[in-house]
């Protein structure tokens, strides 16, 4: 018995370990709802990471908010540091700058944030994180604004 815990427990570890190691890529995909501007859009997102050190990932990312006016598009550049733990489970902390394109009369917006949450290991190559965002919108009319979110991704890793 002792074998086999000591076995799961070595072979999560190196599997914990592999997905988020320096010079591994993963790509990432999130639906999901918002709301701004007195409409309610449908979100769609992908995302790319690539592994600048162990358990540290650079992003690039895009939103699209579809199904109402104003037309809203996001580019998202992430640093998110996983917490190497000896489980298939990863805390994660990170900081998000994010760039708003609205349509006009509305002005674009610069974002900038932190997310806190955990990553857990559903393949070899793949995971799914749970996690909340904190975002504070920084406008040229001089006015701060603020709001918090859930997160919920998936996502694939080699």
């Amino acid at each position: 018995m002792k074998k086999i815990i000591t076995t799961l427990l070595l072979g999560s570890t190196l599997y914990a370990a592999g997905i988020f190691s320096v010079g591994h890529k993963n790509f990432g995909f999130s639906v999901g709802s918002s709301s701004g501007y007195g409409n309610t859009y449908t979100v769609v997102g992908v995302n790319a990471n690539y592994f600048v050190a162990e358990g540290l990932s650079l992003g690039l990312g895009y939103q699209g908010w579809f199904g109402e006016d104003p037309k809203i598009n996001e580019i998202s550049i992430p640093l998110t540091y996983y917490i190497p733990l000896e489980s298939s489970f990863s805390p994660y902390v990170g900081v998000i700058y994010r760039h708003t394109f609205i349509d006009e009369p509305y002005e674009n917006l610069n974002i900038y944030g932190g997310r806190l949450g955990v990553a857990l290991h559903t393949g070899a190559n793949s995971f799914m994180s749970i996690g909340w965002v904190q975002e504070y919108y920084d406008n040229s009319s001089g006015g701060d604004d603020s709001r918090g979110y859930p997160e919920i991704s998936a996502g694939f890793s080699f």
